[in-house]
């Protein structure tokens, strides 16, 4: 199966079960994300707990806010991030010659999901301080997984895809 293909399976898959995992608060939209094109990649039998547990603690900082008052990005926007750069290298480190193009493809990516939903950070697009108390009872109650968070995910395996055309037909397919 060609590339692009896998790519149009995951993300239908995605919008047949994101719906339901916003009831799971163990859920990680940088894991969900980064896992998911690994799978689309055919890296989801290779260690891929570790893969998952690298990319979780991604969603907590997505909460954070720092005393000046910068938050963190929002989970998926890391999850993609890592998903990207290990597309653009393939199955071998980038190479000095690559950083600059993986540097300007996150660039990229980050306009492209602010433009889409008006910010980075997860509280922003959220509307939803996660590191408050009762910032994740917010969360739940209000379904924001359903209305909000699964749509991060399917529009960010999709922009890595596009972003990283090239590096996918050279290195992946």
């Amino acid at each position: 199966m060609e590339i692009n293909e896998r790519f149009d399976g995951k993300i239908e898959e995605l919008k047949e079960k994101l719906p339901s995992l916003g009831k799971n608060i163990g859920n990680s939209c940088a894991a969900l994300t980064f896992t998911s094109i690994l799978d689309v990649l055919g890296l989801d039998e290779f260690n891929h707990h570790y893969y998952t547990n690298l990319a979780i603690p991604f969603s907590g900082f997505g909460a954070y806010t720092s005393k000046k008052g910068w938050k963190g990005p929002c989970g998926v926007v890391s999850g993609a991030l890592a998903a990207i750069g290990l597309i653009m290298g393939g199955k071998e480190q980038l190479n000095k010659n690559e950083y600059f193009n993986a540097y300007m493809t996150a660039i990229k990516f980050a306009s492209r999901f602010e433009k889409q939903f008006g910010a980075l950070s997860c509280s922003e697009i959220c509307g939803i301080d996660l590191g408050e108390p009762n910032g994740m009872k917010e969360y739940v109650k209000n379904e924001t997984w359903k209305k909000k968070c699964q749509f991060f995910v399917i529009f960010a395996v999709d922009q890595a895809r596009k972003l990283t055309a090239n590096s996918l037909k050279k290195k992946w397919s």
